[in-house]
């Protein structure tokens, strides 16, 4: 027999949810160093940051290259990538985390991380 509304048990929350993304990320630097982001704050290429073309700044993601399995996480602060068929553009000590320098674009998989 099912238990009174008022004693009724609450169910447990759901977990966060997280969203997956798998495409080609590039990386940007020194050029842009110190410049203005779309964020409003300054480019730093030490910082480990991303641009991202919709996802809300300050978002964080986990990212992995595919190619070597190497991850690391990092904010959404920018907008971009401006070139066709890329999904992300990331910091210079980002894509240097992911052995990502010189091969310049790398297939990834993305995780938003909950807040």
């Amino acid at each position: 027999m099912a238990p009174p509304p008022s004693q009724a048990i609450p169910a447990p929350p759901s977990p966060p949810r997280l969203t997956l993304l798998v495409g080609r990320a590039s990386w940007y630097g020194g050029a842009h160093h110190g410049r203005l982001t779309a964020s409003g704050e300054r480019f730093d290429i030490n910082a480990l940051t991303a641009a991202h073309r919709t996802l809300p700044f300050g978002t964080r993601l986990r990212v992995v290259n595919l190619n070597n399995n190497r991850a690391v996480e990092v904010r959404v602060n920018d907008r971009g990538p401006v070139v066709p068929g890329r999904m992300l553009d990331l910091s210079y000590k980002a894509a240097r985390a992911l052995d990502a320098i010189t091969p310049g674009v790398v297939p990834v998989r993305v995780t938003v991380l909950p807040r």
